[in-house]
């Protein structure tokens, strides 16, 4: 595992923390959006690792990301969609106004979980030794 690699996942593990931490104050909104920044930054890692290229745009992530893993048999289609889908987490936080604007908790919830799971799975195909810790 590259240096770069490293930083990506230890970015998502801490997004991953952040998210948690905001959730039990109960901001849906942003914890939510915390748990797709877990989820973009465990796919930087994957991106990096196997080209080792940076992708930076949330797009580009997006893209690399699918194709990086067509056929990869640890990723299951709901985690596979999760970075899309979490993206919406994101939208809604960052753009959206009066009722569109709420993520309730429950939601945060199970993109946290989500994104946790990713995390791991990730970690485990890179390589990660301190994903053996966890």
């Amino acid at each position: 595992m590259t240096p770069e690699t490293g930083q990506y996942l230890a970015n998502a593990r801490r997004c991953l923390e952040h998210a948690r931490a905001i959730l039990a104050i109960e901001l849906g909104e942003d914890a939510g959006r915390a748990a797709y920044l877990a989820a973009f930054h465990a796919a930087q890692a994957l991106i990096f690792e196997r080209t080792r290229k940076a992708a930076k745009t949330h797009r580009g992530v997006h893209g690399q990301f699918l194709q990086l893993l067509a056929g990869e048999p640890h990723i299951d289609d709901a985690l596979r969609r999760f970075l899309s889908g979490g993206y919406k987490l994101k939208a809604t936080a960052d753009y959206e106004v009066g009722p569109d604007a709420i993520v309730p908790t429950e939601e945060a919830a199970a993109a946290i979980q989500a994104a946790g799971r990713l995390v791991d799975k990730i970690a485990e195909i890179i390589g990660d030794p301190n994903s053996l810790n966890r």
